[in-house]
């Protein structure tokens, strides 16, 4: 099992951003062209993206459709978006533009009938985000945080044929701390279902260290800003995760 490599491009205004620890106010400006940054993550050899609408994220809707279309069309791999993606009606466009994975996260929480009939009509296509604050789940773009633990509401889809779970440590998002990765693996052994890391990946270590990991079920890893930063360079990444 190889690691996969999530380049990530996060979408606020059309624009792409990062941002730290979920904040919309703590946002860094890389480019206002999110096609053309897909395809020099594509000409780095990247056959996977991670695409998140932020504002639709809070809004509970898409906001930067335009954006994520414009991508979808030059991108030559697949495309996974989350962000705002809380009706079935949602679910059902995306696919239709050419979208591979779905990521669904507040709607895991408060809806989880919704994300257990979309995995079982879009076999391989649904993406649960498990994102945490402490152990406990946060929903609506980070704004809110649960009384549900991370591995509880994991639990609850592990007979839903979910693709992946998408964990994010947001505590560590977007800061270049380097990613959690004891409690990555600790979820991706408590199930059966393949884990994603993302947040404050650092550098090539993390890579090296998640792709030994793939045998525990760690089956991605997300990295934004320390490619942007130019901590990461997403070709010897892609390189580490195929030796692994």
């Amino acid at each position: 099992m190889t690691l996969i490599v999530f380049p990530a491009i996060d979408l606020k205004q059309g624009q792409v951003v990062r941002l730290a620890e979920g904040d919309m106010a703590r946002a860094t400006v890389y480019g206002d062209d999110p096609a053309a940054q897909a395809m020099l993550f594509a000409e780095a050899g990247a056959e996977h993206l991670h695409v998140v609408d932020l504002d639709g994220a809070f809004a509970g809707a898409s906001v930067n459709g335009e954006a994520v279309r414009a991508i979808v069309a030059r991108f030559p791999g697949h495309v996974q978006l989350g962000g705002g993606i809380r009706t079935r009606e949602s679910v059902e466009r995306w696919f239709d533009l050419g979208v591979s994975r779905v990521v669904i996260g507040t709607a895991a929480l408060e809806d989880p009938d919704f994300v257990r009939g979309a995995a079982r009509d879009f076999p391989g296509g649904v993406v649960v985000a498990v994102d945490a604050r402490d152990g406990m789940v946060a929903t609506k773009g980070w704004a809110d945080v649960s009384t549900t633990s991370v591995v509880e509401l994991a639990r609850r889809f592990e007979d839903a044929g979910v693709a992946a779970l998408l964990f994010t440590d947001v505590g560590r998002d977007g800061l270049l701390k380097g990613a959690n990765i004891e409690a990555t693996v600790d979820l991706a052994r408590a199930v059966d279902i393949p884990v994603i890391a993302s947040g404050g990946v650092a550098g090539i270590a993390d890579i090296h260290v998640l792709a030994l990991h793939a045998r525990d079920g760690v089956e991605g890893v997300i990295t934004g800003r320390a490619l942007y930063d130019g901590r990461l360079d997403l070709a010897a990444a892609l390189s580490v995760a195929a030796a692994a």
